[in-house]
């Protein structure tokens, strides 16, 4: 690029022009996240309550 005199560049839009570009994919990571996130939320909780029908819960049942 050959520099002019009397010429000043006032601002670079190529990150304006890049946002369109980099916002769905930053969109599908805050996606993908939010349901692996609820996922193990839900995995967690599942869990917890097969462990607590598990558990005897009075302590009537007789040993062999």
């Amino acid at each position: 690029m050959i520099r002019q005199e009397n010429v000043d560049i006032l601002a670079d839009h190529s990150l304006l022009l890049a946002i369109p570009a980099f916002l769905p994919a930053v969109a599908l990571v805050g996606l993908v996240l939010f349901i692996a996130m609820r996922d193990r939320r839900a995995e967690k909780r599942e869990n917890e309550d097969a462990r607590a029908q598990s558990a005897p819960t009075d302590g009537t049942e007789e040993n062999p």
